[in-house]
C-alpha cells in the first residue's frame, strides 16, 4: 500500500476539511459564516486575528477559519495556509472602488505553492444592495479567467440574507470532496 493510498483511507475516515475565508476588510466574511453558523448577523465586528468555527455540510466536518482582512492583517494571511482544502474568497460587491485592491490581493494568495490546488469559492456578497456590481463585472473586475491551478466557481451571495451563501458552499465542499476523498 502506498503512501498516497494510506493518506487518502486516513482522510476518508476524518471527512474533515479546512477552509480560509478571506477577503478585504468589510467584505463580509464574518457574516458569511455566521450565516452559515445560523447565528445572528446583526451584530457584526471586524475580526482581529482570526476565529475558528466547525459546522456539518453534506456529511463532512469543515472547519472555517475566519480571518480579517485589514491591510495590517494580511502579510499574516500566510501563516494560515498550510493544510488549507479550499479558499473562501469574499468580495463586498458595493464597493467597486476597491474591486482592484481585491483582484491583487486575490492574486497574491493565489501564488502562494502551500495553496496550489485548492478549491477557491469566489463569494460576492452583498447583492442584496442595489447598487452591487454584477457577477460578470466582479469576474471581469478580479480577471477570474487568468485563473489556473485551483477549480474556481463564483456565486452571488448576500451574507444578510442567507441567500446564496449554502450553494456556494455546497460547491467548495464538494469540489474538495471529490479531489481529497477519493474512493480507492
Amino acid at each position: 500500500m502506498g503512501l498516497l493510498t494510506t493518506v487518502r483511507k486516513i482522510k476518508e475516515k476524518e471527512k474533515e476539511m479546512r477552509i480560509l475565508f478571506l477577503g478585504l476588510d468589510n467584505a463580509g466574511k464574518t457574516t458569511v459564516v455566521k450565516s452559515i453558523m445560523k447565528k445572528d448577523v446583526n451584530k457584526i465586528s471586524p475580526t482581529l486575528g482570526f476565529t475558528i468555527d466547525s459546522f456539518e455540510h453534506n456529511g463532512f466536518t469543515v472547519n472555517a477559519w475566519d480571518v480579517g482582512g485589514q491591510r495590517s492583517i494580511r502579510p499574516y494571511w500566510k501563516n494560515y495556509f498550510e493544510k488549507t482544502e479550499g479558499i473562501v474568497w469574499v468580495v463586498d460587491s458595493a464597493d467597486r472602488s476597491r474591486l482592484h485592491d481585491c483582484s491583487e490581493e486575490l492574486k497574491s494568495v493565489l501564488s502562494e505553492q502551500r495553496l496550489l490546488g485548492a478549491s477557491l469559492l469566489i463569494l460576492a456578497n452583498k447583492q442584496d444592495i442595489d447598487s452591487a456590481a454584477s457577477l460578470a463585472e466582479i469576474a471581469k473586475g478580479l480577471d477570474l479567467e487568468s485563473i489556473w491551478g485551483h477549480s474556481w466557481k463564483i456565486y452571488a451571495c448576500s451574507a444578510i440574507t442567507g441567500e446564496g451563501v449554502m450553494e456556494g458552499i455546497s460547491w467548495v465542499v464538494g469540489d474538495i470532496s471529490g479531489r481529497i476523498y477519493m474512493h480507492v
